[in-house]
């Protein structure tokens, strides 16, 4: 019994911070200023993710080019990148790497999780926490 309560209240959580995440701004949440964070080293891009309580190893990077006019999905993925004080917009255009790391401590429903950080330079300007899947389930990183 007590493991079936952790899960509800574990499920709850994520679906409050989901819900927050996408709909916070419009609530009147205020967006965080842009800040840099550097990422030109694996240990610096390892440590973003541990400063924020989320254990990675890295399984995969790719070079990509972000786009200069954003789709619906990648201008949601931007509004998540505002709220957490990333500066995806500001590279618009520009060349960067993907870096995509396996989540090792969360797991929600067993599910695989993963963690991406997006680097311009030696600069972090975009991550998320999504699931395995697809990405049915997506939470910012901080």
């Amino acid at each position: 019994m007590k493991r079936r309560t952790f899960m509800v209240i574990s499920a709850a959580l994520v679906i409050g911070a989901v819900y927050i995440a996408v709909t916070g701004e419009k609530s009147g949440e205020s967006v965080l200023n842009s800040q840099s964070v550097p990422a030109a080293t694996v240990s610096e891009r390892i440590g973003y993710f541990a400063s924020h309580g989320w254990e990675v190893e890295e399984i995969a990077g790719k070079k990509i080019t972000i786009p200069d006019d954003f789709s619906q999905s990648y201008e949601d993925y931007a509004l998540l990148q505002d709220k957490q004080g990333l500066p995806l917009r500001e590279y618009a255009g520009e060349s960067g790497q993907l870096y995509v790391y396996e989540v090792k401590n969360y797991s929600p429903d067993s599910r695989k999780m993963l963690a991406e950080l997006l680097v311009c330079g030696d600069t972090a300007v975009a991550s998320m926490i999504y699931s395995e899947d697809g990405g049915s389930l997506r939470l910012p990183v901080s």
